[in-house]
């Protein structure tokens, strides 16, 4: 079945969004901002962009680059948007019901977030764990924070998360290209799933 997907992204990856929209098969409803805004008020443009395409979303698909940290500049002078549409993608409530997260890491990202070594191994029970550093150096914190979600799902002593302790749903570029709808449904699903009662819309 076909999601209303709104795509999250810096000026910088506007073509990894054209990419999606213009050469993938997905089997999506792209209700994403295709063009400008003719404003300069930000709490207009974020008003519309709630009403006219976020509201009527149930995925947002967030493109990570190597210009989406939290750390790189105040946000409210850079990070402002893609910070401001994840929150109202989480946020749940009238007129405005919760999105699932889809994650997709670009490639300018993959020794950032997927460090060398790939694995380590938990000192809690000795699972392999896949690393990954999803942090306000790689993200902005409304993905970090429910990615790594502080729940009572998860075990505080487990050095780990495992699927269902998270909201966001994160993928490598490439392997997403080769499956979109997978993904899709997977960022989905997690609206309905246990752990979509404890994400954070405003994290600390």
């Amino acid at each position: 079945m076909a999601h209303k997907v709104f795509i999250s992204y810096k000026t910088e990856d506007t073509e990894y969004k054209e990419f999606i929209q213009n050469n993938l098969d997905v089997d999506m409803i792209d209700n994403s901002l295709n063009n400008a805004i003719p404003s300069e008020d930000e709490t207009y443009i974020m008003r519309y962009i709630r009403k006219h395409h976020l509201s009527k979303s149930t995925v947002t698909l967030t493109l990570i680059g190597n210009k989406s940290a939290e750390s790189l500049h105040p946000w409210l002078e850079y990070q402002g948007y893609i910070k401001r549409e994840m929150q109202a993608s989480l946020y749940n409530g009238d007129g405005n019901s919760k999105n699932g997260i889809l994650a997709v890491i670009l490639p300018s990202m993959y020794d950032s977030v997927y460090p060398y070594p790939k694995t380590t191994t938990s000192d809690y029970d000795g699972s392999t764990v896949n690393i990954t550093v999803i942090n306000d150096n790689t993200v902005i914190k409304e993905i970090s924070v429910n990615y790594y979600l502080d729940s009572p799902l998860h075990d505080k002593n487990r050095d780990y998360w495992t699927a269902d302790e998270r909201y966001v749903i994160a993928v490598k570029w490439d392997n997403f290209i080769l499956d979109p709808n997978k993904y899709i449904d997977m960022a989905y699903d997690k609206r309905s799933a246990a752990i979509s009662k404890y994400t954070k819309v405003y994290p600390k």
